[in-house]
């Protein structure tokens, strides 16, 4: 492979990697980084410096210096581009073999195809999922499974159009450096997706798309329209032919909607109501603030508790006044073959998430499973009629302060040993699934990524710190957290039988106990799980 001045690929090369790793499509990604990497890192410099101010007893409100933004009626982002004016449903996954075509295949209007929280950042899986976005383009993708069964492309006009989701800011990808240091996993993913797939997807009728993961602020959405004007330029595409809808996935990101917006306007198309991140995002800003900000066990917390239904009514009120798609959050039931009345509780659950959002004005949703297609897309259909979306629904009705955003408190819901349980045991399986290379895990009926995960290690570090007592009575304490990590992993050995990983969950229980109990509060597990990674 020939090399780039600069550039040093530490990762073991791999069947067919030189169709991916190209001199043109390192040239790109080195230009990336070098021209943003500092403004990258002056800009993860900045969350840290405002969560230390919110541990500091400080508090989050909209932007007096940006007022002028919001206050300005007249600004709209571009118009809806080809394969995204519709949207109605969205199936997320990550980007190997099988999932690709079953994602194309599966009737939603669009496929996330996602490098980020249902991925484990392999270096094969960074390298191989491209390879497999290309092959679908090329229509020389195909998939037989160990039983047999044969997996091959509908026709295009059937497939979904796919929106790919690189790594967050945080991330580095440790297998490429330039001048000697580690590049952004962000600037990676999406210089590799654009430099081999944008002209393909031009030339199909659509176009390069992207959905922006775990931004906490406009300016980290500039950063990322920087990046779109460089790479444009680089590849001769013309400046707007990108669109990115960015998932407002954290807490500070909800009061920058219309800031966000603004910077990406000529390349949005709209916002994403990131609902498991989100609960994630508030967990972590005010995990020492004490129990006017402890949440409820993870699975008593719905989209109607106050802070929520503020979170999703600014989101569309905000998307809609600038002619951006307001687009729900994710529905993780995985259906059971076995269990018809498990299937029913939740279809029920599902059915009455996508009502509550598609009569709220939101122009489609997000489900983790082809079967979950037809229910979300009957939901939508009967709301939508003969209209492709809901841009038209103002909801100049909706009002929402700070303090609104803010409302944690008034969850209702407890927290018991089986939720404190059900934490540890997702947890646990999760990382192990996650170091072995998968990304998205059934467990429980649900599908799990990293951002669930995040959840369950979270609040088991806010309710140590915070001494909150089970409903049965226990403190939550270390000696008691310990003692259930080791109850919980002896019942998924039981659980796994001849499938158990012993190294595996080794790993994993190490990992989590180091996310969970230390002292010292880690930004995201998938940091020091990727230093465990090869």
């Amino acid at each position: 492979m020939p090399g780039i001045d600069g550039v040093e690929i530490t990762g073991p090369a791999g069947d067919r990697y030189d169709e991916i790793l190209t001199p043109g499509a390192l040239a790109l990604i080195a230009r990336l980084q070098r021209e943003l990497g500092q403004r990258r890192a002056g800009l993860l410099a900045a969350r840290a410096s405002r969560q230390q101010d919110l541990i500091m007893g400080g508090t989050l409100d909209f932007l007096a210096e940006t007022r002028h933004i919001r206050d300005d009626k007249s600004w709209r982002v571009a118009p809806p581009a080809p394969g995204l004016v519709d949207r109605r449903v969205e199936i997320t996954g990550p980007t190997d073999r099988k999932m690709t075509i079953n994602a194309l295949n599966s009737g939603a209007k669009v496929w996330l195809a996602d490098f980020e929280d249902a991925n484990t950042p392999l270096w094969d899986n960074m390298v191989t999922g491209q390879l497999n976005l290309k092959d679908a383009l090329d229509r020389k993708i195909d998939f037989t499974s160990d039983e047999g069964k044969a997996y091959q492309l509908k026709p295009d006009a059937e497939l979904a159009t796919i929106v790919v989701r690189p790594r967050g800011w945080h991330l580095d990808e440790k297998h490429v450096l330039v001048d000697g240091g580690r590049i952004s996993g962000s600037l990676f993913d999406f210089a590799l997706y654009f430099f081999h797939c944008a002209q393909r997807q031009l030339d199909k009728g659509s176009g390069p798309y992207f959905y922006l993961a775990k931004m906490e602020s406009h300016a980290e959405a500039r950063l990322w329209n920087d990046a779109f004007n460089i790479a444009q330029a680089e590849l001769g595409i013309p400046r707007g032919t990108i669109r990115a809808t960015v998932l407002i996935e954290t807490i500070p990101a909800a009061f920058e909607m219309q800031e966000i917006l603004y910077e990406l306007r000529e390349h949005s198309s709209g916002l994403n109501a990131g609902r498991w991140d989100y609960l994630f995002s508030i967990i972590k800003k005010f995990r020492t603030r004490g129990r006017d900000f402890v949440l409820p066990e993870r699975n008593a917390v719905t989209m109607t508790a106050p802070f929520m239904r503020a979170y999703t009514e600014l989101l569309v009120s905000t998307c809609h006044g600038r002619g951006a798609h307001a687009m729900g959050g994710m529905a993780a039931f995985i259906p059971s073959r076995r269990d018809a009345e498990v299937n029913a509780t939740a279809l029920a659950k599902v059915r009455n998430d996508k009502t509550r959002e598609s009569r709220d004005g939101f122009d489609g949703s997000w489900v983790a499973h082809p079967d979950l297609v037809p229910i979300c897309r009957e939901v939508f259909d009967g709301v939508l009629g003969e209209q492709q979306n809901q841009l038209g629904k103002l909801r100049e009705d909706v009002s929402v302060t700070a303090a609104d955003l803010l409302s944690v408190g008034k969850t209702p819901g407890g927290i018991t040993e089986a939720g404190l349980r059900n934490n540890i045991s997702v947890g646990l399986q999760y990382l192990a699934n996650w170091l072995a290379g998968n990304g998205a895990v059934a467990i429980f009926n649900l599908m799990e990524d990293a951002a669930t995960a995040e959840i369950s290690r979270s609040q088991v570090w806010q309710w140590l710190h915070n001494e909150i007592s089970l409903a049965e009575g226990l403190v939550i304490t270390r000696d008691l957290v310990e003692r259930l990590i080791g109850e919980e992993l002896a019942a998924i050995r039981e659980q796994y039988g001849d499938a158990f990983d012993a190294a595996k969950f080794d790993q994993a229980t190490a990992l989590f106990t180091e996310v969970a109990l230390a002292d010292d509060y880690v930004d995201f597990l998938t940091i020091p799980a990727y230093e465990r990674m090869p």
